[in-house]
């Protein structure tokens, strides 16, 4: 909204005949709306731009431009696109109210009309226009409210880092100086020490990510997303070749996007498919790709453990664990990151799974234009 949050209740009449602007002035005037008027389509438009009102009713027949042109280049301009048009006309065709509408009006009443329809058509588009002021306000603040918290994570992880390595390097200096003269309990605490200081960094890793992932650093491009899958796959060679996990994959399209983003969006979901496994089963992943209208469906499934239902809704939010962090490592927030990047993107990501059959993540994304 360009307009400001204060609610005036204040109405632009604009109709060429004297006799209505006084009938509808006098109706709204002892009804507690503040008041303007206007007699043609050039004086109308020059009073809404010099001062937006909350709401015009228009006439449709006025010499030299008719109500329909008026209402264009209202809406055509962004200090009055949003201000609510009312046609009122004697003109009761059904081509009339349709050329109205195509014209952006939001309401017709018909000539000659009744107060209490008038009144509950402008009461009904004023309470519209209203929620529709406090939904964007919420949403600004919400933005904002997000924006602060992804900054106090940023800031709060990143003053973090410097003080956790140096725990974790005194207890290693500590243990490789004087393991002799230590006895197991002591040696026992240092390296849960070590553990625990090596599990904060990842968590901390991870918060920056995620924290970050709004961050615009590299333009939206034409991204191949085999390049990304290859990138990813070497990246995570080590424990595909130690867990022998079999990667099944076709063609896969290009898409528009951050490269950097999508590589970490592949590799987050096909190293969640590689940590989960089944035990006695030989792990394999499976990545597909299928187009749907301006957007491709991305699927990476596993046959690894699957996911409770009372699960699914909750797996995308941040710190939240499906499984035990002593058998399955991790922070929580892989998925979480994620989601952030499908929608960053303008895409929608969700799961499903069944049981002893494994879990399958979909994803869409805009395709690029050939």
């Amino acid at each position: 909204m360009n307009r400001s949050d204060s609610f005036k209740r204040d109405i632009l009449l604009v109709d060429d005949t004297p006799d209505n602007l006084r009938l509808l002035s006098a109706m709204l005037t002892k009804r507690g709306f503040e008041v303007r008027k206007a007699i043609d389509g050039q004086s109308a438009i020059a009073s809404a731009q010099a001062d937006a009102p909350d709401l015009i009713l228009l006439d449709v027949k006025m010499p030299e431009m008719e109500g329909y042109e008026v209402c264009q280049r209202l809406k055509a301009e962004p200090s009055t696109q949003d201000v609510p048009v009312i046609f009122i006309s004697a003109l009761d065709d059904v081509m009339d109210k349709v050329k109205a509408f195509a014209a952006s009006g939001a309401d017709y009443i018909t000539k000659p009309f009744r107060e209490a329809e008038v009144m509950a058509r402008i009461e009904n588009q004023l309470n519209i226009q209203k929620l529709q002021r406090q939904l964007l306000q919420q949403n600004d603040e919400l933005v904002r409210s997000n924006r602060e918290l992804e900054q106090f994570a940023y800031v709060v992880s990143h003053d973090l880092q410097q003080p956790l390595q140096s725990i974790t390097r005194f207890a290693k200096l500590l243990l490789l100086r004087y393991e002799d003269n230590l006895d197991e309990a002591a040696i026992d605490y240092l390296n849960r020490m070590m553990d625990s200081g090596s599990r904060m960094q990842r968590l901390i890793q991870d918060l920056l990510t995620y924290a970050q992932v709004n961050k615009q650093e590299q333009p939206f491009e034409a991204v191949d997303c085999n390049l990304v899958l290859e990138q990813v796959l070497d990246n995570l060679q080590s424990v595909i070749s130690e867990k022998k996990v079999e990667i099944i994959y076709e063609l896969l399209p290009t898409v528009v996007g951050a490269e950097m983003k999508l590589i970490q969006l592949f590799q987050n979901l096909i190293g969640n498919a590689i940590k989960f496994t089944r035990p006695g089963i030989v792990p394999h992943v499976k990545i597909l790709a299928t187009q749907q209208d301006s957007e491709w469906l991305f699927s990476i499934h596993d046959n690894g453990i699957s996911i409770d239902v009372q699960n699914l809704e909750k797996v995308f939010e941040v710190f939240h664990r499906v499984h035990s962090a002593k058998k399955y490592p991790g922070t929580g927030i892989g998925l979480a990151t994620c989601k952030k990047i499908v929608e960053i993107h303008g895409g929608r990501i969700w799961v499903e799974s069944q049981l002893n059959a494994g879990t399958t993540f979909y994803f869409t994304l805009c395709s690029a234009i050939a």
